[in-house]
């Protein structure tokens, strides 16, 4: 918390107003995953967050608003995930393998309970829920997020093996948590690697085909500094 002076909840004297919403946050990120949004009531959660009932709606206007807040931490660590692996300057395929080592990672955890978003989702599935639309967004975000590191590798089909790479992911965190993890982990990698090797393949068929300008057609062109990964890595 860096350095944040911690009191107890609801005395009022030196308590950070954020730490009291965090704590809450925190609560309801654990009780909303292992058990579902809607089991779990505001007095159960005002209690194990150790915080008063006027505390919880002066940070949240209601259980639904705190939901959303949910959502969207998640969908902010995620982000950060991505972003570090962006940041280590890695090329995009080495990105996409590295989003799917982590995914096995979280499939094989203990406690893991499928997908958090598609968990919330269908539990609100009014499109115009606050809770829906933060699952929307996030999904639309990480669909851009997957096709941009396709379009790396090869501009031809990365909408297509964007879509692909989002349903072998949904698929491997609904069978992680209603079979087996470790197959739903291996599964995952291996259809990962085999969208990889279709789409580079596709890559390599676009940089044959690329016409050369004002070079004559009678003689090879040479060409320098040529890179065999990604732009950026």
């Amino acid at each position: 918390m860096g350095g944040m002076t911690r009191t107890e909840a609801g005395t009022g004297t030196g308590r950070r107003v954020s730490e009291a919403r965090e704590r809450l946050l925190r609560t309801a990120g654990q009780l909303f995953y292992a058990e579902g949004i809607h089991t779990v009531g505001v007095d159960r959660l005002v209690a194990e967050a150790k915080v008063t009932n006027a505390t919880f709606y002066r940070h949240f206007r209601s259980k639904d608003d705190l939901a959303a807040a949910y959502i969207g931490s998640v969908d902010q660590a995620i982000r950060a995930q991505i972003d570090s692996l962006t940041a280590a300057d890695m090329p995009a395929d080495g990105i996409l393998r590295g989003i799917g080592a982590s995914l096995v990672e979280q499939i094989g955890s203990p406690g893991y309970r499928g997908c958090a978003f598609l968990n919330a989702a269908a539990e609100f599935p009014d499109p115009d829920h606050p809770v829906h639309r933060a699952v929307v967004r996030h999904r639309e975000w990480f669909l851009k997020t997957i096709t941009g590191l396709f379009a790396e590798i090869a501009d031809d089909s990365a909408e297509h093996a964007g879509r692909h790479f989002v349903m072998l992911r949904d698929g491997a965190m609904s069978a992680g948590y209603l079979g087996d993890p470790v197959l739903a982990g291996e599964t995952l990698l291996r259809g990962i690697e085999g969208l990889l090797r279709i789409h580079a393949a596709r890559g390599l068929d676009e940089r044959a085909a690329a016409p050369v300008a004002d070079q004559p057609s009678s003689a090879p062109t040479v060409v320098s500094g040529v890179e065999c990964s990604p732009p950026g890595a």
